[in-house]
């Protein structure tokens, strides 16, 4: 088994187990951000029923005042009066606190201002039929009695809190339908993280039992490859024997054969130095690649002023108006050769040499890729000085 295996296996398992540690994660943050939700919700529920009991404490206190005050007027008893008084106090005490409940409800405290200002005329009526009282102004009492019993404050207070409870009842339904749902989340999301992770754990323990088992099926394996391996070895170290003792002389051979063309290229050379012609050796395109030591001498050029410059910066062929050496060139592109060209070569001071040249082709597998060009000096003073 190869050592990219096992590990191979182990990231797999790792791979499992951070998926398991991943699904309780999201399983944990779900559940306590809808348990967080369920405990806003509940605080909104008891915060809606704190609503609803102080708009019930406005319409008691304002039919607790309503009904002190008329018990008073038939009485004239000063704990009728009292009482009247305590109800409004009460009146005043609910609506307070209601708007402070509501001041971030803009909706509900719309409502809940109205209602004040429905109760504030309510009080304001009943404080003037008590003054008017105490002041035994019996016309003024029997005429704000009437106008209060024509006004419609009471039944508008009533409507204005039923309104407001039917609101808050809406309220408490969408904050109990969003808390089934937020519940019901919940127990989907721990079932399906404990589904997922059991699936996990199980694809996890397949794979650690498939790879226990091909362990040991490696191993077997390795066993019979090592018997397998001892008897090629030997075959091999036979084998190897012998290509060394046959690599030995094919070494031996490729040396003196090296040595044999080393020995020939020496000898090529001498001899290309050796010819008193001028040689240039040329690419395709006519430009000097190589020049034997004639044309130095001819030319009183360095070799490193020849290599690379077109021929036709040196020779001239004689009747050749162009004097770029086309012949030459037209006979290096057809691959035929070019002979007894009269011709002449200039030297470093410019003074032509009369020169007859001939051209070989240099071909590669019948391709064409340059040539030899010979001159030979018909005319030289080798006497003449720079």
């Amino acid at each position: 088994m190869s050592p990219s295996v096992p590990d191979r296996t182990l990231r797999r398992v790792l791979i499992f187990f951070a998926a398991i540690a991943a699904v309780l994660v999201a399983a944990v943050v779900v559940a306590v951000r809808n348990i967080n939700r369920a405990e806003r919700g509940a605080d909104w529920v008891n915060h809606t029923h704190a609503v609803i009991l102080e708009i019930d404490g406005v319409l008691a206190s304002t039919h607790a005042s309503d009904s002190a005050l008329r018990t008073f007027l038939m009485t004239n008893d000063p704990r009728d009066q009292a009482a009247g008084r305590e109800a409004l106090g009460a009146l005043g005490e609910h609506l307070s606190i209601a708007k402070a409940l509501t001041r971030d409800e803009p909706a509900q405290l719309t409502e809940v201002l109205r209602l004040e200002t429905l109760a504030n005329q309510r009080i304001d009526i009943m404080q003037r039929v008590l003054a008017a009282s105490r002041t035994d102004q019996t016309e003024a009492v029997r005429t704000l009695t009437a106008a209060d019993a024509t006004t419609a404050t009471v039944s508008e207070i009533r409507r204005a809190v039923e309104k407001l409870k039917a609101e808050e009842m809406a309220l408490l339904a969408e904050r109990d339908t969003a808390a089934y749902l937020q519940a019901q989340t919940t127990r989907w999301t721990v079932w399906l993280g404990v589904a997922l992770d059991g699936l996990l754990l199980i694809g996890a323990a397949w794979l650690i039992r498939d790879d226990l088992r091909a362990r040991r099926l490696a191993a077997a394996a390795l066993a019979e490859a090592n018997t397998r391996l001892e008897l090629r070895v030997r075959e091999r170290t036979a084998d190897l024997v012998a290509t060394n003792e046959k690599l030995a002389a094919e070494n031996l051979e490729q040396r003196w054969a090296h040595q044999a063309a080393e020995h020939q290229l020496r000898y090529y050379q001498n001899v290309f130095n050796a010819l008193n012609d001028l040689v240039f050796i040329v690419t395709k395109a006519l430009n000097v690649s190589r020049v034997n030591p004639a044309v130095v001498t001819v030319t009183r050029r360095e070799p490193s002023a020849l290599i690379d410059q077109p021929l036709a910066q040196f020779v001239q062929l004689a009747g050749d108006p162009t004097g770029k050496l086309d012949p030459v060139a037209r006979a290096l592109r057809e691959g035929r050769e070019l002979r007894g060209q009269m011709a002449s070569i200039s030297d470093a001071h410019g003074r032509p040499v009369a020169v007859r040249l001939t051209l070989f082709p240099v071909r590669d597998r019948d391709k064409v890729v340059g040539g030899v060009v010979v001159l030979e000096v018909l005319a030289f003073d080798q006497t003449s000085t720079v």
